[in-house]
C-alpha cells in the first residue's frame, strides 16, 4: 500500500516559523514534523511513499532523499499550480495505481492506522475518512456518520449553532484508485469541499472511522507550542531522540556528545539534542533544547521550545517561548510568555521582550532595549534611516525593491530633475535587484543615471571625481556577511555623502512630499565608456613606475572572487610585477567570501606563499577597500599589525610631515610619528573620519585599523588594489620584506570587550566617565581614551547600538584584560 504525504502548505498561519521553512519542516521534539509521520507510516508497515509539494519544495526533497535513512520509498510530485488537496493528488495520478492512505505531513497524530485501513476493508469502502472528536469542532469540518460509519453529512468549520457532533475531518483519507477518476485535472479541486459531498451526492461507498489516540493539526503557533508540551507530558506517543534517564522523578531526554554542568537543574521532562553546552546552575524546565546549542550558566528556560543552533547567554530568563534555528539571546536578557525569535534573530544583552512578541528572522533587538511590539518584515526598528552615508537592512525584508525604488525617488528630488548620478554595485543577484529598484526610482524623479553595473568602490570614486556628476551611488550585500544589504551614497566630489545631505533625504523619504517628474522629463540611463581605463591611467600615474623595473619581487593575490580581479591584474602585468591569482573571476555567488571564509582563505594563502616563495601573500574584500596580508614566512598579519609596518615602511621611504590615525590606534604609532618628527593627528575611528583627515591635507597619509589605507595623491577614500600596489612599492624602495619590519610594539597587548547600555543612560555614563578622568591624561577624540605611563584605555559609545565599546592596550595581556574587566563593572555601575 502506497502512502500520499501532503507537503504543500503554505504555513501562513505558522509564519515566522515559516518564513525559511515549509510548513512539514517545522521541528517537533528534535525532527521535523513530517519526519514523525514517515515513522508512524513505517511502524504501520507503509514504506512506498508519494509526497505532494508545492511551496518550498527543495528543502523537503534534500532533506528526505530517497527515503533509505528511514527505510522507505520516496518519490515526490510538484504541483504545477495550486489545484487544491484534491487536484494535487489527481496531478500525481500515475503513481497511483493501487489502494493508498493521504495524510498531512504537517500533523502531530499518533493513530492506528492499520486499524482504520482494516475498517476500509471491511467496509469495502471506496473512501474512508478518518475522524477524531475534539473539544472545540468550530475550526474544523465537522463529520456526522450513521451508526454503520456511512458519512450522511458534512459541516464545514460551522457555527456554533451548527455543531450536531464532535468529530472532525482529520485530513487522513484511505481511497481506492477510481476515486481519482471523479477528480477533474488542473482543477482546483478539495478533498472535504468538492471531492466527498459529490461522492456523498452520488452515494458513493463514503464511510467515516473515528480513531482514537491523539491528532494535532499544528495550523497555528499555539497549536505548535501545545504539540511540545503533549508529546512532553506524555499525551502522545511519538519517538524522542536521545537516550532516556530519570532525574529525580523528571525525565531527560539526552543527545550525543552534549556537555552538562554537573549543578545544571531539570525538572518535569526535557530533550536535549546533540552537541549542546549547557552551563553551571542553568536551570530547564519541560523544554526542548535542540543540537548544536549553548545554554549559558544560571540560565532559567521555562517550556520552550528551541531549535537548533540556538544560544542563551548568562543569567537570561525566557518562558514559554519559541527560539528557531541561530536565534540568540544575550546576557540576562527577559523573554516573557508567548514570544517567538525566529531564524536568526538577535536579543542582546539585558533587553527585555514582553509577552506575545515576535521577533522576525535576522531582526535586531538592542542590548538593555524594552520591545512590546513585534518587528516583522518590512519594519525597521531602528533610530534613523541613515547611518553615516549608507542604509542598511536585511534584504529582501528591510531593503525590498519597493523601499530601494523610494529611496531612489528621495534621493532624485535632493540632486533635482536633469541632474546626473553614476551608479554601481556589487556581483551578487541580490545587488542587482535591489540596484535597478534605486535606478528606477532615480528615473521616476528625473535624474540621468550613469550605469556603471557591477564595479567596486575605488572605480566609482574614480569616475565621480571627473566633476561630470552630482552625485553617486554604490548598492552591495553587507561585507559583515550577514544578510543585510547596503545603499552606500557618495558627493559629487568622490567622498562619502555629508551629514547634512543624508538628513535631507531622510526628510524626503519620511516625508513623501518628493516631486516625481512628469511622465515626458523621466530621467534617461547611459552606459558609460572607457570606465576602467580612466582608472587604470589615474592610477598608474600616483605610482613610481621606475622602482618595478628591476624588481624581481613576487606576490600572491586572493581576488576573492570579486570585481577587483577585472582591474588589479592589468596593472599589475603592466608594471612587471610577478603576481600570482587566486579566485580571480566574479562569482555572484561568494559575496561573504572575505568574511565568511576568511580563516581558509588565509589557510590557503599562508601556503601558497611559503610553497611559491614568493614575497607576500594579500587577500581584498570584495569592495575592493579593505586587505588581509601574510608575509614571506606565510604568517598572517593582523589589522593593527599591519597598520604599524606600513606606516613605518611609508615614514620611511617619504618622511611625511603630517600621519593620521584612528584613535581605536595602538599606542606604538605614536612613537613611530616621533621617530620620523611627523605630526600625528588622532580622528574617530571611521571611514568618513579618515577621508576628512586625507582632504585637509594633499601630502598626509592616513592609516586604517580595518585594513583600510589612504595614501596621498590618488584617492580621498580608501583603496585596496592602491593599497596593494604602494605596499610593494614601499617594501622595494626601503629593501625589505613586510615580516622583517617589526619594533616595540611586538610587546603590546590589547583587549576588548562590548558592554550593553540603553540609550536613555548613554549620556549619564559619558558624564560619570568624564567626571571619572577629570584629572587625567586623556583624549576626547571618539569616545575617551585614558593615557598612563604603561597602559592605555579607549571608552567609546557605539554610534547605532546600546553599547559601548572597551579597548585597552598594555605591555601585559593580563594588565589589558584587567582594565577591561575594571572599566565593564564601572559602566555597570555608572548605568545605576
Amino acid at each position: 500500500m502506497k502512502a500520499v504525504i501532503m507537503a504543500g502548505g503554505f504555513g501562513t498561519r505558522l509564519r515566522p516559523l515559516t518564513a525559511n521553512l515549509p510548513k512539514p519542516m517545522v521541528p517537533l521534539v528534535g525532527r521535523p514534523v513530517m519526519e514523525h509521520i514517515v515513522i508512524l507510516l513505517k511502524k504501520h508497515g507503509i514504506t512506498d511513499i508519494l509526497a505532494i509539494l508545492y511551496f518550498q519544495s527543495e528543502q523537503i526533497r534534500l532533506y528526505f532523499g530517497n527515503g533509505k535513512k528511514w527505510g522507505v520509498k520516496f518519490d515526490y510530485v510538484t504541483a504545477e499550480a495550486d489545484f487544491g488537496t484534491a487536484g494535487s493528488v489527481k496531478n500525481a495520478e500515475n503513481f497511483l495505481d493501487d489502494r493508498f492512505i493521504i495524510i498531512s505531513g504537517d500533523v502531530v497524530t499518533d493513530f492506528d492506522i492499520s486499524q482504520a485501513i482494516e475498517f476500509h476493508e471491511g467496509k469495502k469502502a471506496d473512501a474512508t475518512m478518518v475522524l477524531t472528536p475534539v473539544e472545540d469542532p468550530v475550526s474544523y469540518g465537522i463529520v456526522i456518520t450513521s451508526k454503520s460509519g456511512k458519512i450522511t453529512r458534512f459541516l464545514e468549520k460551522p457555527s456554533w449553532g451548527k455543531v450536531f457532533s464532535d468529530t472532525v475531518n482529520t485530513g487522513i483519507y484511505i481511497l481506492e484508485p477510481g476515486v481519482l477518476k471523479m477528480i477533474p485535472p488542473k482543477t482546483e479541486f478539495d478533498f472535504s469541499k468538492n471531492l466527498f459531498p459529490l461522492m456523498l451526492s452520488k452515494k458513493r461507498k463514503l464511510y467515516g472511522y473515528v480513531a482514537s489516540g491523539y491528532w494535532k493539526d499544528i495550523g497555528n503557533i499555539e497549536e505548535y507550542f501545545q504539540a511540545h508540551q503533549d508529546v512532553l507530558e506524555g499525551i502522545v506517543s511519538l519517538g524522542i531522540p536521545g537516550k532516556k534517564t530519570k532525574l529525580n522523578g523528571n525525565t531527560l531526554y539526552l543527545g550525543n556528545n552534549s556537555m552538562i554542568s554537573h549543578s545544571a537543574n531539570f525538572s518535569g521532562n526535557v530533550v536535549i539534542g546533540d552537541n549542546v553546552r549547557i552551563g553551571p546552575r542553568a536551570k530547564i524546565y519541560n523544554s526542548v533544547v535542540g543540537s548544536n546549542s549553548v545554554i549559558g550558566r544560571d540560565v532559567n528556560i521555562n517550556r520552550i521550545v528551541g531549535w537548533d543552533k540556538i544560544s542563551i547567554g548568562p543569567q537570561a530568563r525566557i518562558s514559554e517561548s519559541i527560539l528557531c534555528h541561530e536565534s540568540y539571546t544575550g546576557e540576562a536578557a527577559i523573554i516573557d510568555e508567548e514570544c517567538i525569535l525566529s531564524d536568526g534573530a538577535r536579543v542582546g544583552d539585558k533587553a527585555h521582550i514582553k509577552r506575545n512578541v515576535k521577533i522576525w528572522p535576522y531582526k535586531e533587538v538592542e542590548a538593555g532595549a524594552t520591545l512590546s511590539s513585534s518587528l516583522i518584515w518590512g519594519e525597521r526598528w531602528s533610530r534613523e534611516l541613515f547611518s553615516d552615508a549608507k542604509i542598511s537592512g536585511i534584504g529582501n525584508a528591510e531593503i525590498t525593491p519597493e523601499f530601494a525604488s523610494k529611496v531612489g525617488a528621495a534621493y532624485g528630488a535632493l540632486i533635482g530633475p536633469g541632474g546626473s548620478v553614476a551608479i554601481c554595485r556589487g556581483a551578487s543577484n541580490a545587488s542587482r535587484m535591489i540596484y535597478r529598484a534605486v535606478i528606477s526610482g532615480m528615473l521616476s524623479a528625473g535624474l540621468n543615471v550613469a550605469d556603471l553595473q557591477a564595479a567596486p568602490i575605488p572605480v566609482l570614486r574614480q569616475v565621480l571625481k571627473s566633476g561630470r556628476f552630482s552625485g553617486g551611488i554604490n548598492v552591495r550585500m553587507s561585507p559583515r556577511g550577514n544578510n543585510e544589504m547596503e545603499i552606500i551614497f557618495f558627493d559629487f566630489n568622490g567622498r562619502d555623502l555629508p551629514i547634512s545631505k543624508t538628513k535631507s533625504i531622510e526628510r524626503l523619504f519620511f516625508g513623501e512630499d518628493f516631486r516625481r517628474a512628469p511622465i515626458e522629463e523621466a530621467g534617461s540611463i547611459e552606459y558609460p565608456q572607457r570606465v576602467y581605463e580612466s582608472y587604470w591611467e589615474s592610477f598608474l600615474s600616483h605610482i613610481d613606475k621606475n622602482i618595478f623595473e628591476n624588481s624581481s619581487i613576487k606576490v600572491v593575490i586572493d581576488y576573492g572572487f570579486a570585481g577587483a580581479s577585472e582591474i588589479l591584474p592589468r596593472i599589475l602585468g603592466s608594471l612587471g610585477i610577478d603576481s600570482v591569482a587566486l579566485n580571480s573571476f566574479v562569482d555572484p555567488r561568494q559575496p561573504f567570501y572575505f568574511v565568511q571564509r576568511q580563516a581558509k582563505a588565509i589557510d590557503q594563502l599562508s601556503s601558497i606563499v611559503k610553497s611559491l616563495k614568493a614575497d607576500i601573500g594579500i587577500l581584498l574584500n570584495s569592495a575592493a577597500e579593505k586587505i588581509r596580508v601574510v608575509d614571506e614566512k606565510g604568517e598572517a598579519v593582523s589589522d593593527q599589525k599591519l597598520l604599524l609596518k606600513v606606516t613605518r615602511l611609508y615614514c620611511d621611504a617619504f618622511r611625511p610631515k603630517k600621519v593620521a590615525f584612528p584613535i581605536t590606534s595602538s599606542a606604538a604609532v605614536q612613537q613611530i610619528a616621533s621617530d620620523y618628527k611627523a605630526k600625528l593627528i588622532w580622528i574617530p575611528g571611521d571611514h568618513q573620519a579618515m577621508m576628512d583627515a586625507a582632504s585637509s591635507n594633499r601630502n598626509i597619509f592616513v592609516g586604517g585599523t580595518k585594513g583600510g589605507f589612504i595614501f596621498p595623491g590618488f584617492q580621498l577614500g580608501v583603496d585596496a588594489m592602491f593599497a596593494v600596489i604602494k605596499i610593494l612599492e614601499l617594501m622595494i624602495k626601503n629593501k625589505t620584506d613586510i615580516g622583517k619590519v617589526k619594533g616595540p610594539w611586538d610587546q603590546l597587548f590589547m583587549s576588548g570587550k562590548e558592554v550593553a547600555c540603553s540609550w536613555s543612560l548613554k549620556g549619564q555614563v559619558m558624564r560619570r566617565l568624564m567626571e571619572f578622568s577629570e584629572n587625567k591624561k586623556r583624549l576626547l577624540i571618539d569616545g575617551v581614551r585614558i593615557v598612563e605611563d604603561d597602559y592605555w584605555i579607549l571608552v567609546r559609545p557605539d554610534r547605532k547600538k546600546a553599547l559601548f565599546h572597551i579597548l585597552a592596550e598594555s605591555e601585559s595581556l593580563e594588565k589589558s584584560k584587567e582594565l577591561v574587566k575594571e572599566f565593564s563593572s564601572l559602566i555597570k555601575k555608572w548605568q545605576k
